[in-house]
């Protein structure tokens, strides 16, 4: 018989360490490339721009804050998964795994893949025509790189998870310190006769983006040494330093370049870091740091998209699952799962750009954060006694005003953008008719998550 002490998850981890981890899954492309789209939708206006990024923020703290008393509660192998399942039972935690599996992964590989490919090609001068081809290739080497083993991976992300900070510390120091520095491209606040809370609401859902990655933190609730005290302090404080960084490299990229510029360019940070170096060779400092930064974080994300797939075939949820729970007989990683990540992210880079990906990524993803700031209003109701080691604060204040962020960004999105909310909705309930015909051959593996380590992701 296996000793207790041995079957539960090692409490090693404190605060400074997950708020680290919190600040590293969310910073990734988003801050380098999405002013372009923030700032083309106020038409220009630099004030509502920076509102924007800092509200866009405000709604990710009330969801990590919600989410957190679900981790801390159900410390289980599959986070949001695990979660939704407790809450609303097996089907909806089904769709949220098939969304993940065939629309939220491979369009967020995909959208990087490109952003990837479109600055890479043009930084060595290469024309933009072979951008697709280009952001297949490097979402099939990193899936091969981690085919060769978790190692190889892992090492990939670690090396580059510093280095997406770098370009936006050079940029900050810089621009502050610049004489070429323009106060007054801080305004106006809006364009006159734009309406407010259309602009708002539209560039709310394109920063949204920019935020994501917090969810996975919560999957190192059971290994945290103290949870209760630690995780809410960690999101704050780690979801905090990323508004502010934002906010600042914002109020940077604004000093240097006006808004109606910066809407104009698809390498806001590389144009401004010319600006401010004298040249092609500054941009090319700046772009390569870039280019780094997102490479690692493509290849966290074909790291996190592998092992949804190959985690539903080895609980028989989909077609082929004997295929999709294969792992290669020396490297011990989901090869069929990665074929089939690279399969459905090749579709997605030839269909939509970088910013459609983002948008149809978001809105799928966020009708499940939806659903799960909900459930822990429905826990708190049908499981009172259920341990609860954190709670979320100001109860029921911060789980309503999450639910309300959740539900602004799904509807705006269908507003807004219903061709991709309408493709998103579709993908998604075609696992339906896979769960029906399915759910009596699954196979309960509930009983290994005692064993389970639990990881945490780098978006």
């Amino acid at each position: 018989m296996k000793n207790e002490s041995n079957t539960q998850l090692k409490r090693s981890l404190g605060l400074s360490t997950v708020m680290l981890s919190v600040i590293g899954m969310v910073i990734g492309s988003g801050v380098f490339f999405k002013p372009q789209a923030v700032y083309t939708i106020t038409g220009g206006a630099p004030g509502i721009g920076l509102l924007i990024w800092v509200f866009a923020g405000l709604i990710t703290l009330f969801g990590g804050l919600t989410t957190a008393e679900l981790a801390a509660s159900i410390p289980k192998t599959g986070g949001l998964v695990s979660w939704v399942e407790k809450c609303f039972g097996q089907g909806l935690g089904y769709l949220l795994g098939w969304c993940e599996s065939v629309v939220f992964w491979p369009a967020n590989v995909g959208a990087l893949g490109t952003i990837f490919s479109i600055q890479a090609l043009k930084l060595i001068g290469v024309s933009d025509k072979y951008t697709i081809p280009f952001a297949i290739f490097m979402v099939f080497f990193l899936i091969v790189c981690n085919c060769l083993g978790a190692n190889v991976g892992g090492m990939i992300g670690n090396v580059f998870t510093v280095a997406k900070l770098v370009p936006l510390a050079v940029i900050i120091l810089m621009a502050f310190k610049s004489t070429q520095s323009s106060p007054e491209n801080l305004t106006p606040f809006i364009q006159r006769g734009d309406s407010f809370i259309a602009i708002f609401a539209t560039g709310m859902l394109t920063c949204m983006y920019a935020y994501d990655g917090w969810i996975h933190v919560g999957n190192a609730a059971g290994e945290m040494k103290n949870p209760k005290k630690d995780l809410p302090k960690a999101i704050v404080l780690g979801l905090s330093i990323v508004i502010l960084v934002y906010a600042v490299i914002n109020i940077g990229y604004l000093l240097v370049i006006p808004a109606d510029q910066l809407a104009n360019t698809a390498t806001p940070a590389a144009d401004v870091a010319a600006k401010l170096m004298g040249g092609n060779m500054g941009a090319k400092l700046i772009t390569v740091g870039i280019l780094i930064a997102v490479f690692g974080t493509l290849n966290s994300n074909i790291m996190m998209g592998m092992r949804i797939p190959y985690a539903m075939g080895v609980q028989n949820k989909l077609p082929f699952s004997k295929q999709f729970s294969y792992l290669h007989p020396k490297y011990a990683t989901p090869v069929v799962s990665g074929i089939f990540l690279l399969a459905v992210t090749s579709i997605m880079i030839i269909s939509g750009s970088y910013n459609s990906l983002t948008d149809m990524c978001m809105f799928v993803i966020w009708i499940f954060y939806t659903i799960a700031f909900y459930g822990v209003i429905k826990l708190r109701r049908d499981e009172p006694d259920l341990k609860r080691p954190y709670k979320t604060p100001l109860y029921p204040l911060i789980p309503i005003l999450a639910i309300l962020g959740g539900l602004f960004v799904v509807i705006i999105t269908v507003l807004t953008q219903p061709v991709n909310a309408l493709i998103g909705v579709g993908l998604t309930l075609l696992g339906v008719p896979i769960y029906l015909s399915r759910k009596d051959k699954f196979k309960d593996l509930s009983h290994l998550d005692e064993d389970s380590k639990g990881e945490t992701g780098d978006l």
